[in-house]
C-alpha cells in the first residue's frame, strides 16, 4: 500500500515543501530510502524501526520504500523521522488516512517513541501558510514558534502515539487532556528567565564614550573604541544593544527565523523581543563568521541581524576574516554559494569594535613621557591627568541613573 504525507526542508532561512511517499509491499524485508537523503536522514531507519516497536505498534516485515520528493534536492536533518514513521503506519493501516495533504509533519524521533525538537520550525510554518496548508503537526517544544504564524492550526505532540491519535481523530485530539501540557504558554512560564541584558546605568563616567554610543545608536553607525586595557571598552560595547530602539514585528520575525534555523531558540520560546548581541572570539574562521558548510548554516553576522556584532581585540582578527565583512556591511546580506544550491542569509547589523592602541604608538608615548620626566615637566601633566579623572567621576555620579529607557527617550526627543 502507498501513503503520501507532507513535510518541508530548510535551505538558508527559507523552507521548501517535501512529499514523503512510503510504499509497503510484499517481498524480502528491507528498508530503502531514495530522494537524495544525507547521512542523518539515512540513519532514521533505525530510529523509526525502534520507535514504532516501542510505541506498541508492529513494524511491517515487508519491503519498505521511502521516496523524498523532489528527488533532485538534497534532504538533511532529523525532522523527517516523524513523517516517515507515520507514513509506514499509514501504509500498514494503523493510521486511517493514507494521504494527508492538509498537514505538514515534522519531528525527530527517539528510540522510545518520544518526539524531540527540531530546527527551522518558523520558516517551515511560514512556508506552509503560503502554500495554503491548514495545519502543522510538530513537537510540543516547538509549538511556540509555529504559533507566531497566524491562520495555521498547530497540533503539538510529544510522542508517536499522540501523532497517530492526532491523525486518526483530529477534532478529538485537540480537546483531549494529553494535549494541554504541550501548549506553549505553560512552557514559557516554567522556562527559566533569561538573564537581564547589561544596563548602561551601571557605567560611571565615560562621558565621551557614552556620547559616542548614543550617536551610534541613534544613527545606526558603526563604532570603534580605542583605548588602553581596562579603560572600559568592552563594558561600554556590551551595553550598546540595550539602548537601541525596540524591534518591530517584522524585524523580530526575521531575527527569530535566523535563530530558529541555527537551533538557538530555547524550548517553548516564541517571538524574540531583544536585539541580538554577538561577540565572537578573535580566532573565528571566515566560514563561522559569515556562514557556510556543506549544508549552509547562518554565521555570526546573520545571528547579529538587526542587532550588534562586537569584535573585541579587533586587530587580533585575521585580515581575511575582516575582509569578508565587506559584503555584509554594504549589502546587508550574505550569499553562500555551493555546487547544489545558493542560499541568502540576512546580515544587517551594527559593527562595534574595540582595540588597544598600536604598540608603536605606546612605545613612542613611553619615550616621550621619559623625556618629559627627565626635563622636570611630568608633574604638571600628572596633575592635569588627575583633574580629568576627578571630573569624570563627578560627572558620572550625575548620570548614574540613566539606563536604556532614559537614553532611548533622549534619542527620540533629539
Amino acid at each position: 500500500m502507498l501513503a503520501c504525507l507532507r513535510t518541508a526542508a530548510v535551505f538558508g532561512v527559507d523552507a521548501s515543501p517535501v512529499h514523503v511517499e512510503v510504499d509497503v509491499s510484499f517481498g524480502l524485508p528491507s528498508f530503502t530510502m531514495v530522494g537524495l537523503p544525507d547521512a542523518s536522514v539515512r540513519e532514521s531507519r533505525d530510529r523509526v524501526r525502534s520507535a514504532i516497536r516501542n510505541s506498541g505498534y508492529e513494524f511491517p516485515p515487508h519491503r519498505i520504500t521511502v521516496n523524498l520528493a523532489p528527488a533532485d534536492v538534497r534532504k538533511a536533518g532529523a525532522s523527517f523521522d516523524l513523517p516517515i514513521a507515520l507514513g509506514i503506519l499509514a501504509a500498514s493501516g494503523v493510521v486511517e488516512r493514507r494521504h494527508v495533504p492538509d498537514l505538514v509533519l515534522l519531528g525527530e524521533l527517539s528510540l522510545d517513541g518520544s518526539i524531540h525538537a527540531t530546527r527551522g520550525v518558523l520558516p517551515i510554518a511560514a512556508a506552509a501558510r503560503r502554500e495554503g496548508v491548514s495545519g502543522i503537526l510538530l513537537p510540543a517544544t516547538n509549538a511556540g514558534e509555529a504559533a507566531i504564524v497566524t491562520g495555521l492550526n498547530v497540533l503539538p505532540v510529544s510522542s508517536l502515539a499522540d501523532a497517530v491519535r492526532a491523525l486518526n481523530d483530529p477534532s478529538g485530539f485537540r480537546s483531549s487532556p494529553p494535549a494541554a501540557p504541550a501548549l506553549p504558554a505553560p512552557r514559557e512560564e516554567q522556562a527559566p528567565p533569561l538573564p537581564a541584558p547589561p544596563d548602561l546605568a551601571d557605567v560611571r563616567g565615560q562621558l565621551l564614550a557614552r556620547r559616542a554610543l548614543e550617536i551610534a545608536a541613534a544613527g545606526g553607525h558603526n563604532l570603534l573604541l580605542v583605548g588602553p586595557p581596562g579603560a572600559g571598552k568592552t563594558m561600554m560595547a556590551r551595553r550598546l544593544a540595550g539602548i537601541l530602539p525596540p524591534m518591530t514585528f517584522d524585524e523580530a520575525l526575521e531575527v527569530t527565523s535566523v535563530h530558529s534555523v541555527a537551533g538557538l531558540l530555547r524550548p517553548g520560546a516564541g517571538l524574540l523581543s531583544e536585539r541580538p548581541f554577538r561577540a565572537p572570539h578573535h580566532t573565528i574562521s571566515h566560514a563561522a563568521l559569515v556562514g557556510g558548510g556543506s549544508q549552509p548554516r547562518p554565521g555570526e553576522v546573520s545571528l547579529a541581524h538587526h542587532g550588534v556584532l562586537f569584535l573585541d581585540e579587533m586587530l587580533e582578527f585575521s585580515r581575511h576574516v575582516l575582509e569578508v565583512l565587506r559584503q555584509p556591511l554594504e549589502e546587508g546580506a550574505v550569499t553562500v554559494a555551493r555546487a547544489a544550491r545558493t542560499v541568502l542569509f540576512p546580515a544587517r547589523f551594527m559593527l562595534a569594535g574595540a582595540t588597544n592602541p598600536c604598540g608603536r604608538v605606546a612605545l613612542y608615548s613611553l619615550i616621550q613621557m621619559r623625556k618629559e620626566c627627565m626635563r622636570g615637566r611630568w608633574k604638571p601633566r600628572r596633575c592635569q591627568l588627575l583633574s580629568v579623572l576627578r571630573h569624570s567621576r563627578q560627572s558620572g555620579v550625575s548620570r548614574r541613573a540613566e539606563g536604556p529607557s532614559t537614553v532611548r527617550t533622549g534619542l527620540e526627543l533629539r
